[in-house]
């Protein structure tokens, strides 16, 4: 028991089925978790109908209402603290991260000496597809303007696809993460390289979703263009991380 991969969910019925038999189907080790926010389309109703089929690896927990998607990651990652896991996993249940790219981010941690490896879109090999141009541009920019702002060396620091390793997730601490939204994968990377942890990108392929519906809101977006700043801005001028 050393891999376990974390998918928030809200209504992702059309999914969340599929994604995990797809993960189980590698053959690598890999447990999920489930963290469903009382998803109305019953998603967890079809997770929990799953459990018998993958006793001891597949897990969910449900929490009350809509709370955001870095409070579903941070609790994810005190689940699998409290056990034994080594290697954590984010991962979208929508198949924008295609399943297999999980083996890659795994070697790259457990035999390439990253401490956290980053599926990324804007490194040599990596791309998107089926994007409307308007998403695409405003994606990259966001890319840009957060290696501007935060001078961190990773060039797709607003990806979801993530694994960290568990002395990672037991330096930062994860109380001090502020943000939920657009901003939450930004501060996460960025404290990680702030700890002197090693960040490696692996390039991917990211593919729009097909199934149910983007939880992309102008909110989110909001949060990502002024939350970097306040990153930024409580690394220079606030209270040191532990």
């Amino acid at each position: 028991m050393e891999k376990l991969v974390i998918i928030p969910t809200y209504n992702e019925k059309d999914n969340i089925a599929r994604m995990i038999e797809t993960v189980f189907s590698l053959q690598q080790g890999f447990h999920i978790l489930i963290v469903d926010d009382g998803s109305p389309d019953g998603t967890g109703a079809i997770v929990k109908g799953m459990q018998p089929q993958y006793p001891d690896h597949l897990f969910i927990e449900e929490r009350s209402g809509k709370q955001g998607l870095g409070t579903a990651y941070i609790h994810g990652f005190r689940w699998a603290l409290a056990r034994t896991y080594q290697y954590i996993f984010e991962m979208d249940a929508d198949f924008s991260h295609n399943p297999k790219d999980l083996i890659r981010l795994y070697d790259a941690c457990a035999n390439g000496g990253a401490d956290v490896s980053v599926g990324s879109r804007y490194v040599p090999g990596g791309k998107t597809e089926n994007w409307p141009w308007d998403r695409a541009v405003l994606s990259y920019g966001a890319s840009v303007y957060v290696r501007c702002i935060t001078w961190m060396p990773v060039r797709d620091a607003t990806a979801g696809f993530v694994c960290y390793t568990r002395k990672v997730l037991e330096t930062i601490d994860l109380s001090d993460i502020r943000f939920v939204g657009y901003a939450f994968q930004i501060e996460m990377k960025f404290t990680a390289w702030k700890l002197g942890f090693r960040i490696a990108e692996v390039p991917i392929t990211f593919i729009d979703r097909k199934e149910g519906y983007s939880k992309m809101s102008k909110g989110i977006v909001k949060e990502g263009i002024f939350g970097v700043l306040k990153i930024q801005w409580h690394s220079l001028f606030g209270k040191k991380r532990r």
